[in-house]
C-alpha cells in the first residue's frame, strides 16, 4: 500500500476506537481499489465487446458502471469519514491490487462474460469476506459494504444469464 494511502487523520466517527478505524480503513481501501478496478474492466468490456448480443451486454454494462462508479465513491468517502485518506490515483490503484490485469482486448460476448464472470466472482467474494471483518469493527460499513453485495451479485446474476446453459451449466 503507498504511504499516502495510509495515513490517518486525529479523528474517527465518534465511539470508534482508533485500531477499529484503521482496519475499517484498510479493508474499504482494498474494496475501493477492487471496484475501480471493476468500473474500469467494465467499461473497456463496454467499449470492446462484439458479435451477436452485442447491443444486449452493451446496453447492459453501462447501469453497471454506473453504480459501480457510486459504490466507489461511497467507500472513498466512508474512508474518509473514518479519519482515512482516500486516494485513488492510476499509479496508487496498480500497486495496491492483488490481482492481474484483465486480459481480453476486442472480444466476443460469451468471452467477455465468461471472463467477466471470474471476475465478479472475486469481487464479490472478497466483498463477502470484508463484511465478516467489519462486523466486528463499524457496522455502518458492514452494512455498507454488504448493501453493495447485493447489487454486485445481481450484477454477476445478469452477467451469468448471458453463459449459462439451459441445465444451468457456465460456460468458460
Amino acid at each position: 500500500m503507498s504511504n499516502s494511502s495510509s495515513k490517518i487523520a486525529e479523528f474517527t466517527a465518534p465511539g470508534v476506537k482508533d485500531q477499529a478505524a484503521a482496519d475499517t480503513i484498510a479493508i474499504l481501501d482494498q474494496r475501493m481499489v477492487a471496484l475501480i478496478d471493476l468500473h474500469l474492466t467494465l467499461k473497456h468490456i463496454h467499449w470492446n465487446v462484439v458479435g451477436p448480443n452485442f447491443i444486449g451486454v452493451h446496453e447492459m454494462l453501462d447501469p453497471q458502471v454506473s453504480a459501480v462508479q457510486e459504490m466507489t465513491d461511497t467507500i472513498a468517502e466512508r474512508i474518509a469519514t473514518m479519519g482515512g485518506v482516500p486516494v485513488g490515483t492510476p499509479q496508487s490503484i496498480v500497486e495496491r491490487r492483488t490481482w492481474q490485469d484483465y486480459s481480453i482486448g476486442k472480444g466476443l460476448v460469451t468471452d467477455h462474460l465468461t471472463a467477466l464472470d471470474k471476475v465478479y466472482n472475486g469481487v464479490n467474494k472478497d466483498h463477502r469476506a470484508a463484511i465478516e471483518k467489519l462486523g466486528e469493527l463499524d457496522p455502518v460499513s458492514e452494512d455498507m459494504i454488504t448493501g453493495q453485495l447485493a447489487d454486485l451479485e445481481q450484477f454477476q446474476w445478469f452477467v451469468r444469464a448471458h453463459i449459462e446453459s439451459s441445465t444451468g451449466e457456465l460456460k468458460g
